[in-house]
């Protein structure tokens, strides 16, 4: 699915970022430039790019992510 309407990022290319180690949203803006234009695919990305983040993290740990990894502090 395209998130980024602007720039033609997909969910893959924000899921590929994350799980290659892109350490936060805004280096993902500076990479792929997802919202960075008119900005109305900033929540959805940003809601990709953390849920693709805590799915790389189960994969890494070989298991589940703890919930106390999960919640804000």
């Amino acid at each position: 699915m395209i998130v980024c309407v602007c720039h033609r990022v997909s969910d893959r290319d924000i899921a590929i970022a994350a799980s290659s180690g892109c350490p936060s949203f805004e280096a993902l803006q500076d990479d792929l430039r997802v919202a960075t234009a008119c900005g109305a695919c900033r929540d959805c990305a940003c809601e990709v790019f953390e849920e693709s983040r805590i799915k790389g993290g189960a994969r890494a740990h070989g298991g589940p992510v703890p919930v106390a990894m999960l919640m804000p502090v």
